[in-house]
């Protein structure tokens, strides 16, 4: 893992709040996710239904990691005020694949070696407050920001309906920015050392790395695969 210096060490002298380090700190990490081939090509209509099916299985057994390190997080007396039962994923992306993939999609998930590496770095950290608030801060906060722009786009290039989208759906959520206003205040609240806040910035930072790791490895499946435009289930 790395500390980025510039904009994360300036923010660090000037007391920032941690929000605003995180922000700062991956905000190169996200571009460079952002930026990658199969993200670009899904977003643009370049891929088809199987490569949305292929993200949600990856995403499975992310989430499954991370949100087993939330129920962990809940007894922290720290942690417990970022656990959220209206963040939770992973139901939202087991409905998601069943529509996608039929009532055998259990059998058909390909978890990838990067998905692995992710998720098995997730388990590793689980029960430490500055590495959950660092992946929860990631995944989630996205969710509800760049996700939406996600759902738009499947939507419109692939034709999924709302059955295969619920990962992005947050019914107890009407509201996303204030929702976020208000994760990112209880995360200034945290009262971590110095030490703590600089793990929870590299965290992050990994989190991002790891995440362009497993688009890496999709790109290389779906984007230069023959038969693209096939349906997942074909």
């Amino acid at each position: 893992m790395r500390v980025s210096g510039g904009t994360q060490l300036e923010a660090t002298l000037t007391g920032a709040p941690l929000s605003q380090r995180l922000r700062d700190g991956t905000q190169d990490d996200h571009r460079a996710a952002e930026s990658q081939p199969f993200v670009s090509a899904l977003l643009a209509g370049e891929l088809d239904v199987a490569a949305y099916a292929d993200l949600a299985g990856q995403q499975l057994a992310i989430y499954r990691a991370l949100e087993d390190g939330g129920s962990a997080m809940r007894r922290d007396p720290r942690g417990r005020h970022l656990v959220f039962s209206a963040l939770e994923r992973v139901p939202s992306i087991e409905r998601d694949l069943a529509h996608l993939h039929g009532p055998g999609w259990r059998d058909r998930l390909r978890i990838l070696p990067a998905t692995r590496a992710y998720a098995a770095r997730l388990r590793a950290v689980a029960g430490h407050l500055p590495e959950y608030a660092a992946h929860a801060y990631t995944r989630y906060l996205g969710d509800l920001s760049g996700g939406q722009i996600i759902k738009r786009m499947v939507q419109r290039h692939y034709g999924v309906g709302g059955d295969g989208l619920t990962f992005y759906d947050f019914p107890d959520i009407p509201k996303a920015k204030p929702f976020k206003d208000r994760y990112r205040e209880r995360l200034d609240a945290l009262e971590l050392d110095a030490a703590e806040t600089a793990r929870t910035v590299a965290e992050a930072q990994e989190a991002f790395r790891l995440n362009r790791a497993v688009f890496a490895e999709l790109g290389t499946i779906h984007i230069t695969r023959p038969g693209a435009g096939q349906e997942a289930g074909a």
